[in-house]
């Protein structure tokens, strides 16, 4: 409300007051943020003034300048997928049997079977000594994730995650930091993975640098 005010209000259409305001100055903002921002932004700010203008309406019985107005509309974009070659360089980037390639073929493995996000692909824990602490059901081939909220949930896996789930499980149990509860370790001392961890993975050298 004060960017509005301070930049379009007193800045552009000169009013002194929010009874002034109509809705061709909010058109006028909604115009100068599409040059500038996304429609998604510029619709999240429109809202904002709706409510405030909602509010004062009803609270100093003033007319609501975007009552006969529509928020600015938000254009669908297209998630990006892998194309079948694209998955195919990266299972051959990460074929081996060194812990950080049985690890990035398993965690590819699982994102095709499922396609979690990956804040619920990094956020999966492992114990063998507890099921209790453990989201790993390699016998029923099911993986508890944990969305938005912590609200859990079940997926499947086929045969080909579950076997590199269960060579990169067999190869984790000599790692130096085996006993964290984190599915996904990191190589040597460094910290398990992250979200980001995607982008350590490298499709084209068939380097893990985490």
């Amino acid at each position: 409300m004060q960017w509005f005010a301070a930049a379009q209000l007193l800045g552009q259409a000169s009013r002194a007051s929010w009874e002034q305001v109509d809705g061709r100055d909010i058109q006028q903002w909604m115009c100068r943020l599409l040059e500038r921002y996304s429609g998604a932004y510029a619709s999240n700010q429109y809202r904002a003034l709706q409510q405030f203008f909602k509010w004062l309406a009803a609270e100093d019985a003033l007319p609501d300048p975007t009552a006969r107005l529509q928020p600015p509309p938000v254009p669908q974009q297209l998630i990006p997928v892998f194309t079948g070659q694209e998955l195919a360089r990266l299972d051959q980037a990460c074929a081996g049997r060194s812990f950080a390639q049985r690890r990035d073929t398993a965690i590819i493995a699982v994102f095709k079977a499922t396609g979690i996000r990956l804040s619920e692909l990094a956020g999966l824990r492992y114990d063998p000594g507890d099921p209790r602490r453990s989201d790993i059901d390699l016998w029923q081939r099911e993986i508890t994730v944990r969305g938005k909220g912590g609200k859990p949930r079940i997926v499947r896996i086929g045969h080909q995650a579950a076997r590199s789930l269960d060579r990169y499980l067999r190869a984790r149990t000599r790692h130096a930091q085996a006993w964290r509860n984190q599915l996904w370790l990191g190589i040597g001392n460094r910290e398990p993975l992250t979200p980001i961890f995607t982008k350590r993975i490298g499709p084209q050298s068939g380097q893990s640098y985490w």
